[in-house]
């Protein structure tokens, strides 16, 4: 039977069959990455995307044969530590995805990778403890405490101190704790307002608000409350959510993953079943309940309820006017935005709807920059990664400042300040850093 060359089909995904112990055998883990690494050795169309695929063809570039087959395979892991789960590659890249006979899936070979890495105790507590944002949030909310442990982490002997035993970089961007949490200081929804069903949209909103808008920028939080209230949109936020689990997937704990699932599934699927559309204004997390945990758990039936619930803000607010449902009063021009579009935002197959939303504010232009910010959940952060994700990042920086903007903005909050310091470093003209949803806030004249 011949084979095709590429596949002009729309991609499809399988399920992920980590509960079968087969899953966790290195040996056939290792066969399979041998299968995998030879195509995209042979191909190298994704040369550009992120340091996993320039660090495969090095390996096979310096090996005795010039082939897979002479790369040690305990090398195989540098290639497997610099994925970061973005989906890229699967989604805009490989022409060998299923339905393609060859049936590659990458990234999510990388994530078999690194839960067998995982198991084996070869994942550093530091990294476990960077990923357990839960953990991290117990403070926020809490004054002087808060205030001091952010004056605290600016000290330069500490952040020496915290390269030294947290492997965080000493230069990378570390976001703030909040005196106070968006669960904490969240107006509450207009009580005596009556939701409005459109054609495509519920006329009311539960909110995820995820660990990093709760305990760290509440103010993106805020901004989502004040626009659908605007619309005339009801709200709830699900308080009792812990983290969505995206941070420890990147490091290949599926126990922890399915411990956040059982955590926050029940809650979510709860408010999906009273007729309310779930939002998370952080792509990764969004990601999570509409692809990650689908895939992770196929035959649950609550997670596909979820699925099904779960949107983007933008997305769902281009629906609303879809539905003639969204107030398009806006009072304050914009002027030139460089908006930068997250591969997470990308990969979830919804379009460019924050741009779509933007062409509706008069005196508004929007630039997109469709390029990896380098930033990638903790991979950004990591000492041994901080380099690579700055160079990774170094063309959007250079197209952002480049676009002479009044604004920068990216629905990924901590893309946008990686971005943003890129600029620093580079001595470049740095717009004003906004969240897109505190744009469109602003949009509005919303004070």
């Amino acid at each position: 039977m011949s084979t095709r060359e590429g596949n002009l089909e729309a991609p499809t995904r399988h399920a992920i069959d980590w509960q079968d112990p087969k899953y966790h055998d290195a040996a056939d883990c290792d066969k399979e990455l041998e299968r995998v690494f030879d195509i995209c050795h042979g191909c190298r169309r994704c040369v550009s995307l992120c340091n996993s695929f320039p660090t495969l063809f090095d390996l096979v570039d310096n090996s005795s044969t010039l082939e897979v087959d002479g790369v040690d395979k305990k090398d195989f892991i540098k290639v497997v530590d610099q994925c970061y789960l973005c989906d890229l590659c699967y989604m805009t890249k490989c022409p060998y995805v299923p339905p393609h006979p060859w049936n590659l899936d990458f990234p999510h070979l990388m994530l078999r990778a690194k839960a067998i890495k995982f198991n084996n105790g070869e994942v550093k507590k530091s990294e476990q403890l960077l990923a357990s944002t839960d953990l991290q949030g117990q403070i926020a909310g809490v004054p002087i405490v808060v205030q001091a442990a952010n004056a605290f982490t600016d000290l330069k002997p500490v952040r020496k101190l915290m390269q030294r035993a947290l492997g965080v970089h000493h230069k990378a961007w570390l976001p703030k704790l909040a005196t106070r949490t968006l669960s904490q200081s969240a107006a509450p929804s207009q009580p005596d307002l009556t939701p409005r069903n459109g054609e495509r949209t519920p006329g009311k909103v539960a909110i995820f608000a995820t660990c990093y808008v709760n305990n760290n920028e509440p103010q993106i939080g805020h901004d989502l409350l004040k626009v659908l209230s605007h619309n005339g949109i009801a709200y709830q936020l699900v308080n009792e959510a812990r983290c969505c689990g995206m941070p420890k997937l990147e490091l290949g704990d599926l126990a922890a993953v399915r411990k956040a699932k059982e955590a926050n599934i029940p809650l979510l699927a709860q408010k999906a079943r009273e007729g309310y559309a779930l939002m998370s204004p952080v792509p990764s997390c969004t990601l999570m309940f509409k692809q990650e945990l689908p895939l992770l758990f196929p035959d649950d039936p609550e997670v596909k309820l979820v699925q099904d619930a779960m949107w983007d803000p933008f997305e769902y607010l281009v629906a609303r006017h879809k539905d003639r449902l969204l107030q398009t009063d806006f009072k304050t021009e914009l002027g030139n935005v460089s908006y930068h579009v997250p591969c997470h935002g990308r990969v979830q197959n919804m379009g460019r709807k924050t741009e779509e939303l933007f062409k509706l504010v008069p005196g508004t232009k929007m630039t997109v920059i469709e390029r990896c910010s380098g930033h990638a959940g903790t991979y950004g952060v990591k000492t041994e990664h901080h380099a690579t994700a700055m160079k990774i990042g170094k063309p959007v920086v250079k197209a952002m400042a480049t676009a002479e903007a009044d604004y920068m903005a990216s629905d990924c909050p901590l893309a946008g300040h990686h971005l943003a310091q890129g600029m620093d470093e580079q001595q470049l003209p740095k717009p004003a850093l906004q969240h897109p949803i505190s744009l469109l806030r602003i949009a509005y004249g919303l004070s």
